[in-house]
């Protein structure tokens, strides 16, 4: 999630909202995994097919949790170098314990990201991007960190179905650490106006109430 913002009642609002984040998954951490198994296996199933990690490619995962997409792809693509961010250190440990010792793993913000320019040639955000309360500014620090060419692909809740569009209110109402799901177009237009390129959003559903996105774009070559 992104807490960045030259407005400063968004920059305090997004610190808020971090430190609710926080607050949560020290909580929900420990069951993390068991109580959300299905949905993590369908999310990441659903992300990993439209991924498509190349032998030696970078890969950054914004909000990783425990790491099972991450777990995946070292499995699928063992050159592939890949790094994992998120917010709660409870989910990180968990992420490490999966990983091992030797796993590359911070914690940060998606509008804050601890690396350099062009650092990676893929960046991947599953079920996250419903926390961050500036999008955009999130949006424009993944393009900062991917090499021109470079694809980011998010996975997240798709405003388009009413079960999530009404959990979406419910949870904007009375959950601090919630920030907004978004439609495929509203996620589509993002992106355009983040600077990214031949945007793609699918929508599909992963059971016969829920439904998600992934969205697909490029940083422009130069």
């Amino acid at each position: 999630m992104a807490e960045t913002g030259t407005d400063p009642v968004l920059h305090e609002a997004g610190r808020a909202q971090a430190a609710a984040v926080r607050e949560e998954y020290a909580t929900l951490a420990a069951e993390y995994d068991r109580r959300w198994s299905a949905y993590l296996t369908a999310s990441t199933r659903e992300t990993l097919r439209r991924l498509d990690v190349r032998p030696g490619e970078r890969v950054l995962d914004v909000g990783c949790g425990t790491g099972i997409l991450l777990a995946s792809v070292r499995r699928a693509v063992p050159s592939a170098p890949c790094v994992g961010v998120d917010l709660a250190p409870a989910m990180l440990h968990g992420a490490r314990h999966r990983l091992g010792p030797d796993a590359c793993l911070a914690a940060a913000d998606a509008g804050r990201l601890p690396f350099g320019p062009q650092t990676f040639d893929v960046v991947v955000s599953t079920s996250s991007f419903h926390y961050w309360p500036d999008p955009s500014a999130g949006l424009s620090e993944l393009r900062r960190v991917l090499r021109p060419g470079g694809r980011v692909v998010i996975t997240d809740w798709c405003d388009d179905y009413v079960a999530c569009r009404m959990c979406d209110l419910v949870l904007r109402i009375a959950g601090r650490a919630h920030g907004r799901a978004y439609g495929s177009a509203a996620c589509a237009q993002l992106l355009e106006r983040s600077g990214f390129t031949g945007t793609v959003v699918d929508r599909y559903k992963i059971s016969w109430l829920w439904g998600l996105m992934t969205a697909r774009a490029f940083r422009p070559l130069p």
